[in-house]
């Protein structure tokens, strides 16, 4: 079996932030989004990994590589534009081939082992109803923003249908696929949506149609869409939730550490609270500070006379003389400063390089 992960998507919905990194290489608890998907499919025992690229192709390639930090080899697929999820199934066909595969979305989190997801498929396979797709459901609140699937009685997949103005069901469509060789005919049997993009939603239903059967399972977990500020922190509360206590860095006697913190090798503590769940990366330096619960600061960061929770720090930023900041995610070597004495609260989303001056 191989995966497909797509990480070509331009990021809209996170600007500032990405118009100068890739959606996917935002770190969540100080590891790149990207970092977790293509971890999941080691874990799962799948060692061929096909990479769709859009115009941020030149970041993901050099920091993911040809794949060997994690035990895999990666294939990078370029998408010349973003014109639908089963449009990059049409282009990764001569990497596929003739295989099974997963499908994941390069910005999706969750909790759930795939390494389960991906054995029931392969088991239905070799039943007497093979299966030719495999879908995840969850449960959600507000099906209308989703694409939602209705089942039949024994759990197979009879419609689905994209952010239904009345769903028929509450069971969204998770990031993540499996599907055999039988998807390449159906991808080139669809035609563009009216966004014009080639709808894996068509795709599946195509199947459907043509009486395949798509079996499903129900996601037990979260599952975080980190395509925004908000879900993006609450992706990291919940990975940093997991952390267990690592103090391979500098932290002096006047600092006290409460909780479940992680200080990796090069960074220093001098004079600071840090109450976990929090993730320091290497070489960064607090220095009278306190660093909240739900916060990763990310390698060289370095935060002076500062209060931060709640939020996402990114490699080589200062923050100086806050009072408060929370609830914010901060870009690549910027900069925070207060200029003014009076105490203030920020939240803030930059981007890489700015300079603010809070007054």
């Amino acid at each position: 079996m191989k995966a497909l992960i797509l990480a070509g998507g331009a990021g809209t919905r996170l600007r500032p932030i990405t118009h100068t990194s890739a959606k996917q290489l935002v770190p969540v608890a100080n590891k790149p989004i990207l970092f977790y998907g293509i971890e999941a499919m080691a874990a799962a025992g799948i060692k061929e990994i096909g990479i769709i690229v859009g115009d941020t192709r030149a970041e993901v390639m050099s920091t993911v590589g040809d794949g060997g930090q994690f035990g895999v080899a990666v294939t990078y697929i370029p998408q010349d534009a973003p014109l639908g999820l089963a449009h990059c199934v049409l282009i990764a066909e001569e990497f596929l081939g003739a295989d099974d595969f997963v499908m994941y979305l390069g910005d999706n989190l969750l909790e759930q082992d795939l390494s389960a997801f991906v054995h029931a498929f392969e088991t239905a396979r070799n039943g007497a109803e093979p299966p030719t797709a495999q879908i995840l459901l969850k449960q959600v609140p507000d099906p209308h923003r989703f694409g939602i699937a209705t089942l039949d009685a024994n759990g197979n997949v009879v419609h689905l249908v994209e952010k239904p103005a009345d769903p028929p069901s509450n069971l969204a469509l998770v990031g993540v696929y499996l599907f055999d060789k039988t998807i390449h005919t159906a991808v080139a049997s669809i035609e563009p949506s009216p966004r014009g993009e080639l709808e894996i939603t068509d795709a599946i239903q195509w199947l459907i149609d043509q009486g395949y059967r798509v079996r499903t399972e129900l996601l037990s977990g979260w599952w975080i869409d980190t395509g925004k500020l908000t879900p993006l922190l609450e992706a990291n509360r919940l990975l940093l939730e997991k952390i267990e206590t690592r103090l391979d860095g500098s932290v002096d006697e006047a600092s006290a550490i409460d909780g479940r913190v992680i200080v990796e090798a090069g960074a220093v503590v001098i004079n600071s609270t840090i109450r976990g769940p929090v993730a320091i990366g290497a070489g960064a330096r607090i220095v009278d500070s306190f660093i909240g619960p739900f916060s990763a600061i990310g390698d060289d960061c370095i935060i002076t006379n500062s209060e931060v929770e709640h939020s996402v720090i990114m490699a080589r930023s200062t923050i100086t003389d806050i009072p408060r900041l929370e609830d914010s995610l901060i870009g690549r070597e910027a900069v925070v400063v207060r200029t003014q004495k009076r105490p203030r609260a920020a939240r803030l989303m930059i981007g890489d390089h700015c300079q603010i001056d809070v007054e």
